[in-house]
């Protein structure tokens, strides 16, 4: 399903160049869900980009379902994104003059997908929300918007969600409501999924879990090295 091969990213601050992802390797077979820990700039979020193809490497291959796309251009790259992967962020970036309806609404037009209205009520329903379809986003808690945020995830169908900090801007009870929902709308759907934090609180979901360091992967049963 995902494969990443000496993958490496490197930035630069100057002259001074910073190592982010070194020779990174990690496989992911379908329908597994694999957690990355790690603390605040270990590059989790740049491996997610990279993952998506919105960033480059500057060196190596990731492969979803056999294609390289490190090789597409960037048209290819962004129908890849639209097609086969949904994104769940930290901060929700849901459209706020948009409604919830419209929020969904809008991944569906870009892939011309049929059943729209079935669709999104489908979806709001699993995520316990379809009384707020009209609502906009400032009228929805912080647990509300990050269930928006995943139904839009879910909404496509896509192979792959990719999950950065989902609960890292909701208070610790939310959270584990986040947690319960991504288990019965993800996992249960034997979705794969690739989700970074530096929160403990989500490992029950996870089929392996993984320490981020220094650019590489470390499993660990425990979750080592994230205070």
């Amino acid at each position: 399903m995902l494969e990443l091969k000496n993958v490496n990213k490197d930035f630069y601050e100057g002259s001074a160049k910073h190592s982010v992802l070194n020779n990174f390797e990690l496989s992911v077979p379908e329908g597994e869900i694999i957690i990355l820990l790690g603390k605040s700039g270990s590059g989790k979020s740049t491996l997610l980009n990279i993952i998506s193809g919105i960033d480059v490497p500057d060196s190596g291959s990731v492969k979803i379902d056999g294609t390289d796309i490190t090789k597409l251009s960037e048209k290819d790259r962004t129908l890849t994104r639209r097609n086969k992967i949904g994104f769940i962020f930290q901060f929700f970036n849901l459209i706020p003059t948009l409604t919830v309806k419209e929020n969904l609404q809008l991944p569906l037009e870009l892939n011309n997908d049929d059943d729209q209205e079935m669709r999104i009520n489908s979806i709001l329903t699993e995520v316990g929300l379809l009384n707020r379809a009209n609502s906009y986003p400032d009228k929805l808690s912080g647990g509300e918007q990050q269930r928006i945020a995943i139904a839009r995830a879910l909404i496509h169908n896509p192979d792959i969600i990719l999950a950065d900090e989902p609960t890292g801007n909701l208070d610790y009870e939310t959270g584990l409501q986040i947690v319960d929902l991504l288990d019965r709308v993800v996992k249960k759907k034997g979705k794969t999924m690739i989700m970074v934090t530096h929160s403990k609180d989500v490992i029950g979901l996870a089929d392996r879990i993984y320490s981020l360091k220094e650019g590489k992967v470390i499993e660990t049963k425990v979750g080592l090295d994230i205070e």
